[in-house]
């Protein structure tokens, strides 16, 4: 090389320049000989190398290399190289030496001066061995990308080359990071580049696009230039979660080396797939719709989805067994045969890909020939057909399952000439299954799809909801006129006792004998039973809340044990019963009477006392004497200590002798003594009962109401028809009644509770002034009168 002589000329530095440009350019030829290895000859190789290695740029240039026989050099070789993108055109000359030894040879290109140089001998060849030459001109000057032609004259070699870029090419450094649920990447430019050859730019251009195989990346999506300057950071944003969905990053410069990331290639997408039926579109080709193509922005190495044939009834799709659709890709579309497919509206393709589906339903109505709907028979299902074409016709049962509709039964056939008359194919149902339907298709051509027919039975479900609003309706009806009938006028007519209840007190307190009188107005009003108690009966004429005849006689008349006897004599003759109602005070009071009769048992005072008891002779005397004793032995202060003590000279004896009764009964062996012993809640307990006496009925008020008006022979209105449905409904009703009765009968037991301790400082006092005014004997009419009005209370 030349070298340039300093100075401010520009002529000079303008002599320089071209003689570095010439150095660049500069060409070498080497040639040596080989030994032939039975090889192919001649051949000719041609690669790209790297011009100037040392340089900060990167150029390359076009290698020749040339084998051929030693032979075969007839003295001159010459070597076109074309450059095609420019046409231009270089030669290279090759002659022997004139009047020099022969191994050297002369070359030039084109006509400059003619170079020397020396060929490598081999000195030691074998006897027989062929010897060839190898020609390396280092090299010719391309481009990267560009195409070179070389020729040989006297050797019929001739080849097209494309010079290939091996410098490397400049790449941006960058962080990736993904966001699915917004549908968003971040791109950020880090500093440093792994690459020694310096970037054109500090600019970097970045953009999602769809990887369409290879390095192909395709798109609409907008261009977005970062100045990493500025910012190195961008947002980009795409619509689709795609397998396909990538990124692009590479510096602004003409054909800069691009960079492609696809971050979800191996990441699951939603258990749905969304984003691959939305993104997907399903289009109809072909002559009549024979092709259905299924296109996606992926390619379908990256989405292929299988596709069946389903049959949509407004409500869902039911899948058709045996209809998978052939499928081939044409142009990067994904294409399915539906040629052979009975192209109806309701006819729709299943698309499924990992576990999800998609249904479409691409065909249109004109392109059915044929119609059919089916209907309810009487045992059997009724298909209605209709075709515009000649063809035959098949169909069967099947029970709809999640997979499908299963088929069941025989296949039924049917031929129509076409000219649209309706032809009617009927299929007996042997079994009724839930979920019955018809499958129809066509017998006379293969065809992929059954119609799924299912019968309609709206109509018939809304006239069983009419009828089942309007037994509601009048269910409601009744209901609301029985409770007002029971609440406005009673359960009076509705539930009601037809046989006579002779009550027996066993207590004169207030509380009790308020309780008595609320059972007895609950019996005589509400059920219609005819109550004898003797607090209601004080005299033949009086008038009393409990009077059911004034012509019968009254205790003030009879007496209490007369009156007492002759109404248990009526009471059992006419089947009612006799309710002993029990206190703890009766238990005491049944002591004595146990120890008197003991007494009577032994022979003394027997005579005198029955007798005085039988005429009715001072028993009021009597009866003050053994109340006294009766009160002596209570504990008052355990039972009832808030309640005021009514002195009464008509409850003991009625009480002693219904005790009689009782117990005369109990001793005759018979079952049906019409005894019945009663407690209420509160106010006694079952222990207070003696052991002499647990085999008489007892009955805890209120909560054992329903029985005792059982036990009373409580019937409802219609209860003796004789019918078993009646008798079922009766016995419901009944119980029914009996609960609202004892609810009636618990408020007023509480309201008599709640009157007495509001009152029971004004009854103490009351009671001190009786003790003071009346030291004497009470008066039996005093009595009755007094006890009658708290029945009237009650």
């Amino acid at each position: 090389m030349k070298r340039c002589v300093n100075g401010p000329s520009c002529s000079v530095l303008l002599l320089c320049l071209l003689l570095l440009l010439r150095a660049a350019d500069e060409i070498t030829l080497t040639v040596k000989e080989v030994i032939h290895q039975n090889e192919s000859v001649p051949q000719m190789e041609l690669s790209t190398v790297r011009s100037s290695p040392s340089q900060g740029s990167c150029s390359v240039c076009v290698r020749l290399f040339v084998r051929m026989r030693r032979e075969d050099f007839n003295g001159t070789l010459k070597i076109t190289y074309l450059k095609l993108s420019t046409n231009t055109l270089r030669k290279i000359f090759i002659t022997k030496s004139k009047g020099v030894k022969n191994d050297t040879l002369q070359w030039k290109e084109n006509k400059q001066r003619s170079k020397t140089i020396q060929i490598k001998r081999l000195y030691r060849v074998g006897i027989g061995q062929q010897i060839l030459w190898e020609l390396v001109l280092n090299c010719f000057p391309g481009e990267a990308g560009g195409e070179v032609a070389v020729f040989l004259s006297s050797i019929p070699l001739r080849e097209v080359y494309v010079v290939q870029n091996i410098c490397p090419d400049p790449v941006p450094m960058f962080n990736l990071s993904v966001d699915e649920l917004a549908r968003s990447l971040t791109v950020t430019i880090t500093t440093g580049n792994p690459i020694n050859q310096p970037a054109p730019s500090l600019d970097v251009d970045t953009r999602v696009c769809y990887r369409q195989g290879g390095l192909a990346c395709s798109g609409i999506f907008p261009l977005t230039t970062i100045d990493t300057n500025k910012s190195p950071s961008v947002n980009l944003t795409f619509p689709y979660l795609l397998p396909c969905v990538c990124v692009q990053v590479y510096y602004t410069h003409v054909d800069a080396k691009r960079t492609t990331v696809c971050p979800f290639v191996n990441s699951s997408l939603d258990a749905e797939n969304r984003d691959v039926w939305l993104s997907g579109t399903v289009t109809l080709y072909g002559e009549l719709g024979s092709s259905l193509a299924w296109a996606s922005p992926c390619p379908p190495s990256d989405l292929k989805p299988s596709a069946s044939l389903c049959w949509n009834d407004t409500t869902h799709c039911t899948p058709i067994f045996n209809t998978t659709l052939e499928d081939t890709v044409e142009k990067g579309v994904l294409r399915y045969n539906v040629s052979a497919v009975d192209r109806h509206p309701q006819m729709c393709v299943w698309f499924s890909y990992q576990g999800s589906h998609d249904v479409q339903c691409p065909f249109l109505s004109d392109m059915s020939k044929w119609e059919a709907h089916v209907g309810p028979g009487l045992k059997r299902l009724i298909v209605y057909l209709t075709s515009t074409i000649p063809a035959s016709f098949a169909a069967q049962l099947c029970v709809q399952e999640k997979k499908g509709c299963v088929s069941r039964g025989a296949i039924y056939f049917v031929n129509m000439g076409g000219r649209g008359r309706e032809t009617q194919l009927d299929l007996p149902i042997s079994v009724l299954a839930d979920g019955l339907c018809v499958q129809v298709w066509r017998s006379d051509v293969f065809q992929f799809g059954r119609r799924l027919l299912c019968p309609d039975y709206s109509h018939r479900r809304w006239g069983l909801y009419a009828v089942t609003a309007m037994a509601l309706l009048l269910s409601a009806a009744m209901l609301g006129s029985l409770l007002y009938h029971v609440t406005m006028k009673g359960v009076t007519g509705w539930l009601s006792i037809q046989r006579p209840v002779l009550l027996v007190c066993s207590s004169g307190h207030t509380a009790h004998v308020s309780a008595v009188c609320s059972l007895a107005s609950i019996l005589q009003g509400e059920l219609g039973a005819e109550v004898r108690m003797a607090l209601w009966a004080q005299s033949s004429n009086g008038a009393n809340p409990g009077t059911l005849d004034s012509s019968r006689t009254g205790v003030s008349e009879l007496g209490p044990l007369p009156w007492l006897y002759g109404q248990w004599e009526a009471v059992r003759e006419a089947g009612g019963r006799v309710l002993i109602i029990w206190s703890p005070e009766a238990k005491e009071s049944y002591r004595i009477w146990r120890e008197e009769r003991e007494v009577r048992k032994t022979g003394w005072g027997t005579g005198d006392e029955m007798r005085q008891e039988e005429s009715g002779e001072d028993w009021e005397g009597h009866e003050e004497r053994r109340g006294k004793k009766e009160r002596t032995g209570m504990k008052r202060e355990e039972v009832w200590k808030d309640d005021a003590w009514e002195p009464t000279s008509v409850t003991g004896p009625v009480f002693r002798a219904a005790l009689s009764c009782l117990q005369g009964s109990l001793q005759g062996g018979g079952r049906d003594h019409n005894f019945a012993l009663v407690y209420f809640q509160g106010l006694g307990h079952s222990r207070d009962i003696p052991k002499d006496l647990r085999s008489v009925p007892r009955y805890c008020l209120p909560c054992d109401f329903g029985g005792l008006i059982r036990e009373l022979g409580g019937l409802a209105r219609g209860g003796n028809t004789g019918d078993d449905s009646w008798h079922c409904w009766s016995r419901l009703f009944s119980k029914t009644l009996s609960l609202w009765l004892a609810r009636r009968l618990t408020h007023r037991l509480n309201c008599h509770r709640r009157a007495l301790r509001k009152t029971r400082v004004r009854k103490y006092t009351a009671s001190v002034k009786k003790e003071i005014i009346l030291s004497g004997v009470w008066q039996t009419n005093h009595e009755i009168t007094h006890q009658s009005n708290l029945c009237v209370f009650a």
